[in-house]
């Protein structure tokens, strides 16, 4: 097994896949509904209504997920996994959350830990390098430890292994001003938010970025940034790398992860959720086609009734898509609009199940990391 992944479309060898094992509840703390504000309650158009509580010290309101639906998520991940496997890419996998996992801690605070499903969100590989990156969801603070026997072969083969900075992540580490702003990048007012509690451990805003709000795109990162802990993580990475690659900083494209706005499918075509994207990006990369896929129709996901307060992602989700090579894409069999999109132009679609995406978040693109693809250091400005 070698280390080698510059970009999101260049032939795949080598996969990571998230594991839904024992996924069954989201506890619900500050930290949790800060991440998800933008959609906790519904993606209602183009308006957001954070519900962020006040944090409860080492008690988190913990929401049970019903068995039915975590038992159809780990079936659809699982036929994600044989669908790669069947196309001959190699796929790796975490190790599963035990169903009795106690619950992790950090100063003041406790979890539930989660599995390692969106194995995107943690991690940042960038060419022969695997980064973890500092966590934003108090639940999700050990979860790369579930994917640290595949680290270590890509580590034992010669691949570079770096941890960023933990945060401690008490109340007064999270930079609220994105979710306090009067207007956010999806256009509508939030509700305002109480302030977070004080407490012995507090140092202030720090460093918290995940890798899916960083594309890759040879020699060029985009970065995605915020608000401060994002700004904090992006120096890091800045100073880490180098002059090898060059970052690129755009401004709000999201509140956190952008694989659900934009994603590159070959060297000069982007798919994206609406053309104002195009204003957000470097200018070196807005000559770049971008399709833009019909809206999503809200018929194709399923209706919670008793969930309905606690969908993690917008319709848009679907635009998450996983990428072969520059030909072949994985999408969501239901969102037909977008794969006749993308088959208009020329590309050829494999449809894979996935139908609680909204309940759980993440896609596919989001539940994989790719580790070993052909593509190198590229200029492709």
């Amino acid at each position: 097994m070698r280390l080698n992944s510059y970009d999101d479309f260049t032939p795949l060898h080598e996969v990571i896949v998230g594991s839904a094992a024992n996924y069954m509840g989201h506890d619900r703390d500050l930290s949790f509904e800060l991440f998800y504000h933008e959609s906790i309650t519904g993606f209602r158009s183009d308006w957001a209504y954070p519900r962020l509580t006040s944090s409860n010290g080492m008690n988190a309101e913990t929401w049970k997920i019903n068995q039915r639906y975590a038992d159809e998520l780990h079936e659809d991940v699982e036929q994600l996994a044989q669908t790669l496997a069947a196309l001959g890419v190699t796929v790796h996998r975490p190790l599963p959350l035990p169903e009795d996992a106690t619950p992790i801690a950090g100063l003041g605070w406790q979890a539930a830990p989660t599995p390692a499903l969106n194995v995107r969100d943690n991690t940042l590989v960038i060419g022969d390098q695997i980064i973890e990156t500092p966590p934003a969801i108090r639940s999700r603070y050990l979860e790369t430890q579930l994917l640290h026997g595949v680290f270590q072969n890509y580590a034992r083969s010669g691949a570079q292994w770096s941890v960023m900075p933990r945060p401690t992540l008490s109340d007064a580490s999270f930079d609220l001003s994105y979710a306090r702003d009067s207007t956010t990048t999806l256009g509508g007012p939030t509700e305002s938010i109480a302030d977070p509690r004080s407490g012995p451990y507090d140092v202030g805003h720090e460093m918290m970025l995940d890798g899916a709000q960083v594309l890759r795109l040879g020699r060029d990162l985009i970065v995605n940034v915020a608000q401060d802990n994002h700004e904090q993580g992006l120096r890091w990475l800045r100073t880490h790398l180098g002059k090898r690659f060059r970052l690129h900083r755009v401004w709000r494209m999201a509140d956190n992860h952008i694989d659900s706005m934009l994603l590159a499918l070959r060297p000069g075509v982007f798919l994206t959720r609406h053309h104002g994207i195009r204003d957000l990006m470097p200018e070196s990369f807005r000559s770049w086609r971008f399709i833009v896929p019909p809206e999503p129709d809200h018929g194709a996901f399923p209706v919670y009734d008793d969930y309905d307060d606690l969908v993690l992602t917008s319709p848009y989700i679907d635009l998450n898509i996983f990428s072969i090579n520059e030909h072949t894409v994985l999408a969501n069999e239901d969102c037909t609009g977008l794969i006749k999109a993308l088959e208009t132009e020329g590309f050829d679609v494999i449809p894979v199940r996935h139908r609680h995406r909204r309940l759980f978040g993440g896609g596919f693109h989001c539940f994989t990391l790719d580790t070993h693809r052909d593509g190198g250091p590229e200029d492709y400005t």
